[in-house]
């Protein structure tokens, strides 16, 4: 991965100034991606008040992570093909202040249409964000210090995978759910005061074009690193979404240990991390069909033998070892898959981890509505199971091509 972020430094990286204030920069946009990523999943655990409290299904609720995915998925692209005559600092603060208006608005939704509505604006803050993640970093430090800055932004992107649930959870059940989205909006004052504080004026550079994306969609590993993403993230998000009508049903956890079950998932996803960016290191192949399985597996035993509390809350911390391998893993197959097209490659991966994730929680929702909680689980146990398919029989053969 190092050596195709290297290979992508071009002269707008060359224009980087020597900086070594715009470390700070960086932990800035590292703490905006904690901002972000919590916003978008406090739903998962909030799901069931907020359900109660809106006179709505869970089903229904849970499409709130669905509109913040689908407009993701759109803002990306449109933001990398259409931003090049924008300041990108003053872009980031716009999408700062766009995530506090949402965390806002969605506090004082008093139906699932403002409801909805909110998460979209959320959503394109998302999307835009993720697009320019790896730009920003370009023009930020030296390009011998990229990589280190990336994983500093991804830090941000850990921790909230780490506290988001469990926090959610724990604040929602402490101060009520639309409390929660306020405070989680003064994170995210917080994150844009440090921004307007340190992050330089960044001057627009030409984004990719079309032909830029078509190229990078001729590549087959670019094709089966989609197809393994849209189907690895599509089960885990149908399942994620609806984890906690699940653990209350099932092994018929308490909201306590609900949470602190969410909090293992998370704590583990970050080991998870750094264990999958080690493997992938030397096989991005087989670093992501390895989790893939594993997800596979940890649903099939919450399928089997989750109504034993002490098997669920296992289950669940290795489903989040698991996860956190699969976004670094598959990013670093993306990454070498289209080194010479890396912007384009990497909006259209993160359109398709924002469909993915769209489409899961459409379909875990459906699923919870017409069946229950536990189809949920089976649903992810087959996707989880074919994307790791493809990845270890597609993917391979492919790395082996390359020697």
């Amino acid at each position: 991965m190092k050596d195709s972020i290297m290979s992508h430094t071009d002269s707008s990286a060359a224009d980087t100034r020597s900086m070594s204030a715009a470390w700070w920069a960086v932990i800035s946009l590292a703490l905006g991606a904690f901002c972000l990523v919590t916003a978008e999943f406090l739903p998962i655990s909030l799901l069931t008040p907020m359900a109660a409290d809106l006179g709505v299904s869970n089903g229904a609720v849970g499409q709130a992570i669905t509109a913040t995915a689908v407009v993701a998925a759109f803002a990306g692209p449109l933001v990398v093909l259409f931003s090049g005559r924008l300041d990108r600092q003053k872009i980031v603060w716009g999408l700062m202040g766009m995530l506090v208006f949402s965390c806002i608005l969605s506090a004082y939704a008093s139906n699932i249409t403002v409801l909805l509505i909110a998460r979209g604006l959320l959503g394109f803050a998302l999307g835009s964000f993720w697009a320019m993640m790896a730009a920003l970093a370009l023009r930020l430090v030296p390009p011998d210090k990229v990589p280190r800055a990336i994983s500093i932004i991804m830090m941000g992107i850990s921790l909230a995978t780490i506290f988001a649930a469990p926090l959610g959870a724990y604040l929602g059940e402490l101060w009520g759910w639309q409390a929660t989205f306020l405070a989680a909006s003064g994170i995210g004052v917080v994150a844009l005061a440090i921004q307007m504080l340190t992050l330089p004026k960044l001057p627009a550079t030409a984004a990719p074009g079309l032909a830029s994306f078509k190229a990078a969609l001729t590549r087959r590993a670019v094709v089966v690193g989609i197809g393994t993403g849209l189907l690895v993230i599509s089960g885990h998000f149908a399942a994620l979404t609806f984890i906690r009508p699940f653990l209350e049903e099932v092994p018929r956890l308490d909201v306590a240990t609900v949470s602190l079950a969410l909090l293992a998932f998370g704590v583990c996803g970050f080991f998870g991390n750094l264990a999958g960016g080690a493997v992938a290191a030397r096989s991005p192949a087989w670093a992501v069909s390895s989790c893939s399985f594993l997800i596979a597996a940890v649903a099939l035993t919450l399928i089997l033998f989750g109504t034993q509390a002490d098997v669920a809350f296992v289950a669940i911390a290795l489903w989040g070892f698991a996860f956190g391998a699969f976004p670094v893993s598959i990013s670093i197959w993306n990454a070498r898959a289209a080194a010479d097209h890396a912007e384009s490659a990497g909006a259209l991966l993160s359109s398709t981890f924002q469909v993915a994730i769209a489409a899961g929680a459409v379909l875990g929702g459906l699923i919870i509505d017409s069946l229950d909680s536990q189809a949920v689980i089976v649903y992810a146990a087959t996707a989880a199971c074919a994307g790791a398919a493809l990845m270890f029989i597609r993917g391979l053969a492919i790395e082996r091509q390359r020697g």
